[in-house]
């Protein structure tokens, strides 16, 4: 749909390339439409996840897209030496969900994500999304949806909702990184290379093969992620990018299901169910800003340091209160334990014991918000420096808002600085820092 050349301008701006769309004689018009969406998409988004746009514009009959070159690996070259280790398919495919997220943040959905629109950085290693050429800019003109009453999309990757005509829903590009995910876990497409729109809706109905039924050895955690980013359903998917990306982190709290087992695709009630679904007309479609507000992360800091049980139960009436006007509010509880100098053996009991122990009194205070599997985390971290390890877990891990305890002044902290004062002067986020109930 178009060419693309290697440029050079300022060579302080660095590697550019130059996109044209292809206007010759039997070039399809949507080559054009797609070029322009692209363009007005590009000019709108930021940030370190897509490509930096240079310049833009028409020479003589040439229109022309100007921008920087990323001189990484893509995901296909990744694709190609299928499949991969477990730990790399979830360093890979966590990469580009906070690529995925980061574009969501700013109202736009890919809507042809594919492992050749993924490039990543040399340095640093993020993953960068290119080509938005059938994206959806959920406050600007959708150029592609009214221009054409077909989906649009590549046969292998097309989400559900996306063959219904929905090009608003977020968790699109969430079935799309489960099918690449798929892919580089087993070597092979879940529902193959189809061409024809019929081919292609199968999918509303059809499970494809677990991925364990190509490969026995796959843990289950990671069969777990991959059928949940691939069900029919966007509901039952992950409510965002990001959290897909957390879970990648820490697949040892991924809870399983009956997904992370299952070696054959469902029987004939479930696709029936399906098919007659696929026939009734759907809800109102979401947009990226909607379920990202339905979604937020909840970072819990505890300190392990100080037990308080005033301030423990304020904390928790908190949460209570923040889960009761957003039910689909994800919470991780979070304690730094800080790193102390004993002897190599020593120290790694110690800090094993240490562990346990934090962990155990972190699921006592949670016990009473009764959080389900899905909704609940923990997470133990180990530092010197508690704010530098919470801010920093804050902007890894897309945290919208932090609840921390505040603990009694003295000269010494008033000096220094509190945890607390740090994290509300440096987070990413808003946050709340709660103090001891008087009851």
């Amino acid at each position: 749909m178009a060419r693309i050349y290697a440029v050079h301008r300022d060579p302080a701006e660095g590697a550019l390339v130059m996109k044209l769309p292809r206007m010759e004689f039997g070039s399809h018009p949507a080559c054009y439409v797609f070029f322009e969406a692209e363009g007005m998409i590009l000019s709108a988004l930021s940030g370190a996840h897509v490509t930096r746009l240079v310049a833009k514009g028409v020479a003589g009959e040439n229109h022309y897209l100007v921008m920087e070159r990323i001189a990484g690996p893509s995901l296909a070259d990744a694709v190609r030496r299928a499949p991969c280790p477990p730990a790399e398919v979830a360093c890979l495919i966590g990469a580009a969900a906070l690529a995925v997220h980061a574009v969501h943040r700013q109202n736009v959905v890919h809507l042809d994500l594919k492992p050749e629109h993924i490039l990543l950085r040399e340095e640093g290693g993020e993953a960068v999304l290119i080509d938005f050429g059938l994206a959806r800019h959920t406050q600007m003109p959708d150029l592609g949806g009214e221009e054409f009453a077909m989906p649009v999309g590549t046969g292998a990757y097309i989400s559900p909702e996306q063959l219904a005509g929905i090009r608003s829903d977020p968790r699109s590009d969430i079935f799309a990184l489960g099918v690449m995910a798929y892919q580089l876990a087993t070597g092979k497409k879940p529902f193959g290379d189809p061409l024809s729109r019929s081919a292609m809706r199968r999918r509303l109905y059809l499970d494809p093969p677990p991925p364990r039924a190509i490969d026995a050895g796959l843990p289950g955690w990671l069969q777990e992620v991959i059928l949940r980013c691939l069900e029919v359903r966007a509901e039952d998917r992950y409510a965002t990018a990001a959290q897909l990306a957390h879970d990648l982190a820490f697949p040892d709290q991924i809870p399983l299901t009956a997904r992370a087992t299952r070696l054959r695709r469902r029987g004939w009630r479930s696709v029936l169910t399906r098919w007659l679904a696929a026939r009734q007309a759907r809800g109102e479609p979401t947009t990226p800003d909607r379920q990202l507000s339905r979604s937020p992360h909840l970072l819990v800091a505890l300190d392990p340091d100080h037990v308080d049980e005033s301030l423990a139960r304020a904390m928790r009436e908190a949460v209570i209160r923040a889960l009761a006007s957003e039910p689909g509010l994800r919470v991780t509880v979070m304690c730094v334990l800080r790193v102390e100098l004993f002897g190599e053996d020593a120290a790694a009991e110690i800090a094993q014991a240490q562990h346990v122990d934090t962990l155990v009194a972190m699921r006592h205070w949670a016990a009473p918000l009764r959080l389900s599997a899905l909704q609940l985390r923990f997470h133990v971290a180990e530092g010197t420096d508690p704010a530098v390890a919470l801010l920093g877990y804050a902007q890894a891990h897309q945290v919208d808002r932090v609840v921390m305890g505040a603990r009694g002044a003295s000269r010494l902290r008033r000096f220094l600085g509190s945890v607390s004062s740090r994290v509300v002067a440096e987070a990413p986020c808003s946050v709340s820092v709660i103090r001891p109930s008087s009851r």
